[in-house]
């Protein structure tokens, strides 16, 4: 049956960007249709355009039909978040008062807390119980009209965890309608036995983690923590490089709390992304736009800490592609409110609501390599659409931290109803 979503007040479309992201100006560029229509059929799009257009191409379609009537709000393509730390256990409410008595991320990190906490949990659960918890954030994830989520490892921080972080991905994927893109990340920290030889664990990673993970095609990419205190340039290059080698892309943390020339090398490299970037030199922001790498902004992130977000006006009017992302972690980001993150983007780091639509749709598509197939809504692309309760798409950005999303539509079919998830995707089965 064809899916045939009318006379939204405004369909935002976002196309003509699938070859490479957008950036400088062309971030405003979301291609606004009044009175629009989207038809569906077999999991992609068939059609986007006018109303009056629409109805001519269903005379043609000859077949049963769907209707969804969006007058009086706006569709979107699928919102995408290409950059998450979705498979963990445990939560790390007791970090707050630690930072309102002013520890930094770093001393509580030094301490065992931290990423070693969530990892000791991590370890300890069964994969039954990660997958239960990973599928109720995607949960909320898809209520928040997220359809695809890159979901990283590295709370397993040795090989049999690591793999089995990424083999939940890897279930979920399959059995989830969120689409999961996955990325190894065994250099997330360094475990405590080897704080005194973190050259060792480089080693394990490199030679013990990568091919396996590579072998086993649990990952696309790879990413690592490059920071002070954690892996250095040198350390970041070698396991990155070790990425490439073994046919995953790279991605980087880069320069999130020091200027230590993540950007830089994120830019040396080819990564498809360079994340965080809330200390990125000059330099390196214009390395970044040399070589096309795309930043994950992380507004979320620098909110939740109390620091200074990173400076996306600089970054897109020296012309680097910006994505936005809610960085889902236990320590960090616990949210998967991309809504809200869009909102503190333009709130926090001056991002229009046009900049940050595209930010969330096709430069977030093109973070994870899928431009091609998701991120905006034409002809041949997967039929993932939101739905909000909003007479424009800059009513999305005044509202801040509302959900008005009113339905999510995932390879064409519904899967979000009046804002709330269905049956079938909670409890799969019907169990």
């Amino acid at each position: 049956m064809a899916l045939y979503v009318k006379n939204a007040s405004q369909v935002i479309t976002v196309a003509g960007a699938s070859d490479k992201p957008k950036k400088g100006a062309e971030m405003e560029e979301i291609g606004v249709i009044e009175n629009g229509s989207v038809i569906c059929k077999e999991g992609g799009i068939v059609f986007v355009g006018s109303d009056k257009d629409a109805q001519k191409f269903l005379k043609a379609l000859d077949e049963e039909i769907e209707t969804i009537d969006a007058a009086g709000k706006i569709v979107t393509p699928g919102l995408i978040d290409p950059h998450t730390h979705i498979v963990f256990a445990g939560s790390r409410e007791h970090e707050l008062e630690m930072r309102l008595q002013g520890a930094t991320y770093m001393e509580i990190y030094q301490k065992g807390g931290g990423i070693h906490f969530t990892t000791k949990k991590t370890q300890e659960a069964s994969e039954e119980r990660l997958l239960l918890e990973t599928r109720q954030r995607l949960n909320r994830f898809l209520q928040y009209g997220v359809t695809t989520v890159e979901a990283k490892s590295g709370y397993g921080l040795d090989l049999r965890h690591e793999l089995k972080q990424l083999e939940v991905a890897k279930k979920l994927q399959e059995t989830h309608p969120v689409d999961l893109v996955s990325t190894f990340m065994g250099a997330h920290a360094i475990p405590s036995k080897y704080q005194e030889n973190s050259d060792e664990y480089v080693r394990l990673v490199i030679e013990e983690m990568i091919p396996v993970v590579a072998e086993r095609g649990l990952a696309d990419f790879c990413d690592v923590f490059c920071e002070e205190g954690v892996f250095t340039i040198e350390q970041s290059r070698r396991i990155l490089e070790a990425g490439i080698k073994a046919g995953l892309k790279p991605k980087i943390h880069a320069d999130e709390i020091v200027s230590l020339g993540g950007a830089e090398l994120a830019a040396e490299v080819g990564a498809i992304s360079a994340d965080h970037l809330l200390k990125a030199s000059q330099r390196g922001i214009e390395e970044l736009a040399k070589k096309g790498v795309i930043a994950v902004l992380l507004p979320g992130t620098a909110f939740f800490l109390m620091e200074k977000p990173a400076d996306a006006r600089k970054m897109i009017e020296s012309g680097v592609p910006v994505a936005l992302s809610t960085d889902r972690n236990p320590g960090s980001s616990p949210t998967e409110s991309l809504p809200f993150i869009m909102n503190l983007a333009c709130l926090t780091m001056k991002m229009t609501p046009a900049e940050v639509l595209s930010a969330c749709t096709i430069n977030a598509a093109h973070a994870i390599d899928k431009a091609s197939e998701i991120g905006s809504l034409e002809k041949g692309k997967k039929a993932d659409l939101v739905i909000f309760d909003a007479p424009n798409y800059q009513f999305l950005q005044y509202n801040y931290a509302v959900n008005l999303v009113n339905t999510v539509i995932k390879n064409g079919k519904v899967v979000v109803k009046e804002g709330m998830v269905l049956d079938e995707v909670i409890a799969p089965g019907g169990s």
